[in-house]
């Protein structure tokens, strides 16, 4: 049987993973014990036991990875021509290699070897810090920094919270309906609305400082008890690696089949794809293409090419008290309401449909 190591267990690694899985003998290798997903910043800062439930379990609760064994490892390099991994648990032989580690963002998405309690530990302590200002500032223009905003404004009304972004209006990469809806959302739960304002951005900004904050566009720095800067410095987590599979940036480069150019035995996926300038594989269920195609190497037919979209789309405040609003590519909004997203979408839809099965803590 052909073995697939799969080199980073996110979100994308996760869900091919489990396609893979059925065919395949699958080694998935993560620095975290479990899928500690980098989406939906804004109610993990603001509720973490609310997104906790949802968005961080450890691998032993997928049922369709059950057949895939993980090893919680430092990736430390790659023998190409060996076609192994080295991991500092030991060497990690493959026929076929995915390459889906990710990007290093701000302090939600790190690459850090950790433990449960330890991730446990640091989304309690994340909340502790924002709920403890009086005053906080959010630094970025994305999906990232609006959702923070939002949802740090509703879970704590005591606190005034500031909305900092460089350009006329935020979510440049969303249809402009989407911004105009999710701008009154904000200026309704108190959100100060600030565009324009190009912050200078330091060195620590992967992590949560205190002001104050420099503008490059000439206005008045800004003093708050807690920035938070979701500016969008992604580094692509591509350290172990070598220079002649990465772009100019350090991403990986792909053709349109998600193969790594000389390398047809490599494939990449995620955040850390060079597969469009939005990087879209992550959130376009590419997983389902490159299983697909990971197939068709081995059994030496055709593979398909990858057609990333246009325009960012999905969430972008994430569940509210008064559901889930989720935005297609040209701007439309639609509602799932709040019992559905608890009883219908989670439970049903993403847990069993998406991910195959996911067991409750404990079972």
């Amino acid at each position: 049987m052909q073995r697939v190591v799969i080199a980073g267990l996110g979100d994308t690694g996760v869900l091919t993973a489990l396609r893979l899985a059925r065919r395949f003998e699958v080694v998935g290798i993560s620095a975290k014990p479990g899928l500690l997903s980098g989406q939906e910043l804004g109610v993990r800062v603001a509720r973490p036991q609310e997104w906790s439930r949802d968005y961080w379990t450890t691998f032993d609760r997928f049922r369709g990875l059950d057949r895939v064994r993980t090893v919680h490892g430092t990736i430390t390099g790659v023998d190409l021509a060996a076609r192994s991994v080295d991991v500092d648990t030991g060497p990690e032989p493959y026929d076929v290699l995915v390459i889906s580690t990710g990007v290093t963002n701000g302090f939600w998405r790190r690459p850090d070897r950790q433990t449960a309690e330890q991730i446990d530990a640091q989304l309690l302590a994340v909340h502790a810090r924002l709920a403890a200002a009086s005053t906080i500032a959010v630094i970025g223009g994305g999906a990232a920094a609006v959702s923070a905003a939002a949802n740090l404004a509703s879970a704590l009304p005591r606190a005034a919270v500031d909305l900092y972004y460089p350009r006329e209006h935020a979510l440049p990469q969303h249809h402009r309906r989407v911004w105009r809806r999710v701008e009154r959302r904000l200026a309704a739960a108190g959100v100060g609305l600030h565009g324009g304002h190009r912050a200078v951005v330091p060195d620590h900004a992967d992590e949560i400082t205190t002001g104050p904050v420099e503008f490059s566009t000439g206005q008045p720095s800004v003093h708050a008890d807690a920035v938070l800067w979701a500016v969008g410095r992604v580094r692509p987590n591509t350290g172990w690696l070598p220079a002649e599979l990465l772009d100019e940036h350090g991403f990986v480069r792909v053709t349109r089949h998600l193969q790594v150019p000389g390398h047809p035995e490599v494939f990449a996926i995620g955040d850390v794809a060079a597969t469009d300038p939005l990087r879209a594989s992550a959130r376009s269920r590419a997983d389902a293409l490159l299983a697909r195609n990971i197939a068709a190497f081995v059994d030496g037919t055709p593979l398909r090419e990858y057609r990333p979209p246009t325009r960012r789309w999905g969430s972008v405040l994430g569940a509210q008290r008064d559901g889930l609003e989720v935005f297609t590519p040209g701007g439309q909004a639609f509602r799932f309401p709040a019992w559905a997203v608890r009883n219908v979408l989670q439970p049903l839809i993403v847990k069993r449909g998406i991910y195959r099965g996911v067991r409750t803590p404990g079972e």
